[in-house]
């Protein structure tokens, strides 16, 4: 007798999906069918601090004197419990079980010196759990507050939230001096933690969302960020728009996706190798966010790439199979 999951897959081949509300059968929308390499966005190059450290800025807002910024890499750090025998040491910045404590505590200071000058600007984290928890701060606290959004208006130290495939997203009123990290994997993204935390901003700070830019910062890809139906259904249940940020992504040769009679087989449907698979644009879901916060779109920038196809820059815990350092996107105030 076939089990449950062979079933889903005959229905989803024949176009349909389970209703969440009745249980019935119920005709998909179509989404276009696109190769995993149509949906690469090409990745802003990184800059390399003096010390090595290399790490990713958004031009515009250098010119913004006040403001530290910037999304780290893996590349120019100490760490060796992620790379080959042999090799030079990298930039893992959290805390993990494999990697020496020494070693990520010197990797946080030559971060903090690579974006402030100084190795000894504090960096104040959280202990993320994948919630929609917003935390204003006036600096480091000897036990991390749990949460995944952080915000300050307090000079001297960079805000700093950890990922190796979600999605950190970076804020920062520049009327106030406001600033604010977010960590977006697709539960804090169903859950609004961007837009909430912009509302936060609003009522903690005053913010005025037209006096706000945003950063989008390195995380999985569209091309790469394949999901279950249960994704899908919790989007289309908080977002309007929700199904739009899903692409069926077929086989990534380019060819068979776009010809693909070429490749028929006579094996029985849900066989074929070809696919598809459901991939969601976590990129896309937090713009849409800050567009819905009120920032405007010209304010919004993203620094493109995907951390699973991009190994040798990125710390990706789902190409590594869990067995990954983490990488820190840090923003700040600098001291009058």
């Amino acid at each position: 007798m076939a089990d449950v999951a062979s079933v889903d897959t005959l229905i989803r081949v024949a176009g349909l999906i389970r209703s969440g509300r009745t249980g019935h059968f119920v005709r998909s929308r179509r989404r276009e069918r696109m190769a995993a390499d149509e949906l690469r966005r090409p990745l802003t190059p990184p800059s390399t601090a003096a010390n090595g450290v290399q790490f990713i800025e958004i031009a515009s807002w250098k010119k913004t004197p006040w403001l530290w910024h910037g999304f780290s890499t893996r590349l120019g750090g100490t760490s060796l419990a992620y790379c080959p025998e042999g090799a030079q040491g990298e930039l893992n910045l959290g805390f993990t079980a494999a990697d020496d404590r020494a070693r990520v505590i010197g990797n946080r200071r030559l971060l903090a010196e690579a974006i402030t000058g100084n190795a000894d600007t504090p960096l104040v984290s959280l202990r993320q759990c994948h919630t929609k928890v917003v935390v204003a701060t006036a600096g480091a606290r000897e036990t991390p507050s749990k949460g995944d959004g952080l915000i300050t208006s307090t000079p001297g130290f960079l805000l700093a939230v950890q990922t190796a495939d979600c999605i950190p997203v970076l804020v920062a009123d520049l009327r106030q001096r406001v600033v604010a990290a977010f960590h977006a994997g697709w539960r804090g993204t169903v859950n609004r933690i961007v837009e909430s935390g912009v509302g936060k901003m609003r009522l903690e700070f005053n913010s005025r969302p037209q006096d706000m830019v945003a950063a989008i910062g390195p995380g999985v890809g569209p091309c790469c960020y394949a999901v279950g139906e249960e994704v899908l259904s919790a989007f289309e249940s908080q977002f309007a728009y929700g199904s739009e940020l899903f692409h069926e992504v077929y086989d990534s040769d380019s060819v068979r996706t776009r010809y693909p009679l070429l490749f028929l087989t006579q094996r029985a449907p849900g066989h074929s190798p070809i696919g598809p698979n459901l991939h969601l644009d976590l990129v896309e879901a937090n713009r849409r966010q800050l567009l819905d916060a009120g920032i405007k779109r010209s304010a919004i920038h993203s620094v493109g790439g995907c951390t699973h196809c991009t190994p040798g820059m990125f710390f990706s815990y789902r190409a590594s199979h869990g067995h990954t350092g983490r990488m820190m996107s840090v923003i700040g105030i600098r001291p009058k």
